[in-house]
Order: C-alpha cells, then sequence, then structure tokens
C-alpha cells in the first residue's frame, strides 16, 4: 500500500503530542517495517522543518529530523497540474485540494491524515491514523 502521510501526523509523531501521537509514532515504525510505502509532499517537509525549527530552536537539529524522516518516508513533488486541478475541486481547503491531486497524481493508494472531515469529497480514500493502522492489521 502507498499512503500519503499529512504534516500533522508527522508533527505529532516528531512532537509527541498529547492525545495523538501513539497512533502517530505507529505509522512511523510500520513504515520502518515496510508494513507500507509512506509519502509526504514536498510541501509537507518545509512546513515540518518550520515547525520543527519553531519548536526546537534549531537549525541543525531541524535538518537532522529531516534527513532520519526521509529515510522512512519518500518525498513527492506537487506540480503544477495539481494546482490547477485543485481549483475546482469539491474540497473546500485549497492546500488538501492540492494534496489529494499531488496523490491522484502519485497514484497514492490512499491519504492519512487527522482532519478527516475536510476530506469528504476526496475520490481516494481519507483515512485517520488508527483508521489506518487498522486498515494495516487487516492486510
Amino acid at each position: 500500500m502507498r499512503a500519503l502521510i499529512d504534516t500533522c501526523v508527522i508533527i505529532d509523531a516528531l512532537q509527541s503530542r498529547k492525545d495523538f501521537s501513539d497512533d502517530a509514532q505507529k505509522i512511523f515504525l510500520s513504515a520502518a517495517n515496510n508494513s507500507y510505502l509512506g509519502y509526504i509532499s514536498a510541501k509537507s517537509a518545509t512546513d515540518i522543518y518550520y515547525l520543527m525549527h519553531h519548536y526546537t530552536h534549531s537549525d541543525k537539529n531541524s535538518r537532522d529530523t529531516l534527513n532520519k524522516l526521509f529515510s522512512l518516508f519518500d518525498v513527492l513533488d506537487t506540480a503544477g497540474i495539481d494546482c490547477r486541478k485543485a481549483v475546482p475541486s469539491q474540497i473546500s481547503d485549497f492546500e488538501d485540494a492540492v494534496m489529494v491531486e499531488t496523490a491522484i497524481r502519485a497514484e497514492m493508494d490512499c491519504i492519512v491524515t487527522r482532519n478527516t472531515k475536510d476530506f469528504v469529497n476526496s475520490p481516494i480514500p481519507v483515512f485517520s491514523p488508527h483508521e489506518f493502522l487498522n486498515k494495516l492489521l487487516d492486510e
């Protein structure tokens, strides 16, 4: 299975966010164990750097975190066509619509996010971290 992991899930794991980190960290472990093929978007990489730098106040630590992250997750480029297709999307949040279009073009099987309600009109499956982990167990 090929899954695009949303920024919020990555940050939940990296910052051990209360109520969310357990499932997020299990998603990291599942990627490390090759239970699925994990991806993040290039935009997520820049957002993750920014959020980790704000959290750690260290450029070196933030870059080290990205290097470790890139060993678990491949990075998907967002193309101009993804942005163009997102404009008329049924998904109201433009950033989420771009992520969906990127996932479709890259032939992802699903998106994993805590914000599933924002993806109600997604043409590809969208799972919460808990739902995704259950799906991995079922396979």
